[in-house]
C-alpha cells in the first residue's frame, strides 16, 4: 500500500473520488500525558498507570455537544498497537490510523480508516461524509505523529497531562512553543500511584511564532504595541468541559450570581451595592502566567508600580502620582482627608497603610516623609526568611490589618492578610480580603498578589504554586451593574505569562522594567467609576 492510499474509506462521490470541501484540512488538537522532560513512552507503552488520565482522555475524545456527531482519533500504528486488544478500535470515535508500511492491515471495522500521512487523513476528515459526522478531530500518538502535528499550523489546542514525577522514557515529543501557544487552563495537582499530576490545556494565540521585540519600559508596562495582541481570538474550538474551565468563570459567574441574588445594602460610600458575604472561593492553580482578568482591562502598570510601592513601605501617595498612577488620588485629597477627621494631615499622606505595615508593622507612625528603618517589624522580610529556612512553619502570614492603626490610615486595608505555604518545590498564596469590589478592585487585587507570590517565590528559588482568594462583604455597587452586565458578555481569553528578570534575587531590588507580561490582549475597556 502507498504511503497516500486509503483504505476502508466511504467515498464522497459515485466516480470512486474523495469530495474535499473548499476548506481541505480540518483543524485538530492534540492529547498527551509527558513527563517535565517531555517523556511519553517507554518499550512501547506508557510507563505509568493512572486511572483519572485514562478518565479524562475517554471522556474528552468521547463526549460531542451533538449527539448526532461522534470525533476522530488520529494515532500512528505503534500507539494503535500499543492499545490492548480488547479496547480497539476506540469505541464510539472514529480511529484513524497513520500508516506508511504496505503491509500493515487490520481487520475492516466501520469506525478505523487507514491513511498514509497526516496531510491525507485531514483531507480525508474535511471531505463527504466526515465534514458533516465528526465533530472534533484529536491527535493521540505516538513520538513521530507528535514531532509532526505538535507546532504545526493546523493544531488548535494541546491538552497535557503533565507528570511532575520523574520516570524514565525512551519516546518523547516536541516541547510546547510558548509564543504561539498559551495556557488556557490547569487542573490542581493530584497524585496517583506515587505520581503527581495535572491536567492543562494550551490554545494557539497565533498564527505561527514570532520574534522577539526589545519594547522600552512604558510599552512593556502598558501593553501599547499591536505584537502583543492575540492574532486568534475566538477559542469556541475547545471541548465545552475544557472551556468553561478557565478561571476566570469563577469569577463572571459570581458577579452574575451577585447582580442577581445579592442583597441591596446601604455602605460607607452611599452609592449602594449588591452584597454577598463569603461568597466563595476563588481559586487559581498553577501561577504558570499571571492572573489578569481579559474581560476587562486592568491597569498592568499601575499593579506593578503599586505593588512596589507597597513594598518599599511608603504611604506617600504623590510617589505614584509622580509615575502617572492616580489609583489612590481620592483617598489622599484634601477634602477626603479632611472628611474623615485628618484635618492635620498632610495632603498625599495615607497614613500606616499596606506598607507601613508590611514593613515597619507595630512601629509609631508619624508622617509620610519621617525614616522608619529599624522600627516596628518587618513582616515581608520575615516571610521570606521563614520561607527559605523554615517552610513548614504554619505562621508565614503577611497582616496589614493592625486594630491601632486603623483611626490613622486614609483607608483601612480590604486585603487584610495572606498566609503562604510551601510544598512540592512551589509558593502557594491564601490571601483574606475583608471589602471586595467586584468591578473595579478584585481583578486589581488578584493580579497584585499573583505578582507577589510570584516574586517571593522567585526570590526563594521556588516555582510559583496556587493562588487562593477569601472574599468578605463580595459587593457590586449599584452604579457598575450595567457596565458589567456588558462586559459577562465577552468571553474569557488566555492568561498572559509573567517574565522576572533573573538576575533580581532581593526583593527590594525590583523596578518596573525587570517584569515582562507576554500577550496582554484584554478586551476594549468599559468605564466603570470607583466609589470613594
Amino acid at each position: 500500500m502507498s504511503a497516500n492510499t486509503l483504505m476502508n474509506i466511504p467515498n464522497g462521490n459515485g466516480n470512486g473520488n474523495v469530495e474535499v470541501l473548499p476548506d481541505p484540512r480540518r483543524t485538530y488538537q492534540i492529547v498527551v500525558a509527558a513527563t517535565k522532560d517531555w517523556g511519553i513512552g517507554k518499550d512501547g507503552k506508557l510507563p505509568w498507570q493512572l486511572p483519572s488520565d485514562l478518565k479524562f482522555f475517554k471522556d474528552l475524545t468521547l463526549t460531542t455537544a451533538d449527539p448526532g456527531k461522534r470525533n476522530a482519533v488520529i494515532m500512528g500504528r505503534k500507539t494503535w498497537e500499543s492499545i490492548p486488544l480488547q479496547y480497539r478500535p476506540l469505541p464510539g470515535r472514529l480511529n484513524v490510523v497513520l500508516t506508511r508500511s504496505g503491509s500493515f492491515d487490520i481487520a475492516t471495522a466501520e469506525n478505523v480508516v487507514i491513511c498514509g500521512s497526516m496531510t491525507s487523513a485531514l483531507e480525508l476528515l474535511a471531505a463527504s461524509p466526515y465534514c458533516l459526522s465528526i465533530e472534533k478531530v484529536f491527535v493521540i500518538g505516538g513520538g513521530q505523529i507528535f514531532r509532526e502535528s505538535l507546532n504545526a499550523a493546523g493544531c488548535d489546542a494541546i491538552h497535557l497531562t503533565e507528570i511532575e514525577t520523574s520516570i524514565e522514557c525512551d519516546t518523547f515529543m516536541p516541547s510546547i512553543d510558548s509564543s504561539v501557544f498559551q495556557p488556557w487552563y490547569s487542573s490542581f495537582p493530584q497524585v496517583e500511584n506515587n505520581i503527581r499530576y495535572c491536567f492543562a490545556t494550551y490554545v494557539r494565540v497565533r498564527t505561527s511564532a514570532v520574534e522577539h521585540i526589545n519594547l522600552d519600559d512604558n510599552q512593556v508596562l502598558d501593553n501599547k504595541l499591536d505584537s502583543s495582541k492575540f492574532e486568534i481570538q475566538n477559542f469556541s474550538f475547545l471541548p465545552k468541559k475544557i472551556f468553561e474551565k478557565h478561571e476566570e468563570y469563577l469569577y463572571l459567574n459570581m458577579i452574575q450570581d451577585i447582580i442577581s441574588d445579592g442583597n441591596l445594602k446601604d455602605d460607607r460610600t452611599g452609592t449602594g451595592t449588591f452584597s454577598k458575604f463569603g461568597c466563595q472561593v476563588i481559586r487559581s492553580s498553577k501561577l504558570k502566567s499571571c492572573l489578569i482578568c481579559f474581560w476587562k482591562l486592568v491597569f498592568w502598570r499601575g499593579v506593578v508600580e503599586e505593588l512596589l510601592w507597597f513594598i518599599s513601605g511608603s504611604t506617600n501617595a504623590k510617589v505614584l502620582q509622580e509615575k502617572g498612577i492616580h489609583i489612590w488620588d481620592g483617598n489622599a485629597s484634601r477634602e477626603f482627608l479632611d472628611s474623615i477627621g485628618l484635618t492635620g494631615r498632610e495632603e498625599g499622606d495615607l497614613g500606616p497603610v499596606y506598607g507601613f505595615q508590611w514593613r515597619y508593622f507595630g512601629a509609631r507612625y508619624t508622617d509620610m516623609h519621617a525614616d522608619y528603618t529599624g522600627q516596628g517589624f518587618d513582616q515581608l522580610l520575615d516571610v521570606i526568611d521563614k520561607i527559605k529556612n523554615n517552610p513548614n512553619d504554619r505562621r508565614i502570614i503577611l497582616s496589614a490589618w493592625n486594630p491601632s492603626d486603623l483611626k490613622l490610615m486614609a483607608l483601612p486595608p480590604c486585603h487584610m492578610f495572606a498566609q503562604f505555604y510551601v510544598a512540592n518545590g512551589e509558593l502557594s498564596c491564601q490571601m483574606y480580603q475583608r471589602s471586595c469590589d467586584m468591578g473595579l478592585g478584585v481583578p486589581f487585587n488578584i493580579a497584585s498578589y499573583a505578582l507577589l507570590t510570584c516574586m517571593i517565590a522567585h526570590v526563594c528559588d521556588l516555582a510559583p504554586g496556587d493562588f487562593i482568594h477569601v472574599l468578605g462583604d463580595t459587593h457590586v455597587y449599584s452604579t457598575h451593574v450595567r457596565p458589567l452586565q456588558e462586559q459577562l458578555q465577552k468571553l474569557p481569553k488566555p492568561f498572559p505569562i509573567l517574565k522576572i528578570n533573573p538576575e533580581k534575587k532581593n526583593i527590594d531590588s525590583f523596578v518596573a522594567s525587570d517584569f515582562e507580561l507576554i500577550v496582554y490582549d484584554p478586551h476594549k475597556k468599559i468605564e466603570m467609576k470607583m466609589a470613594v
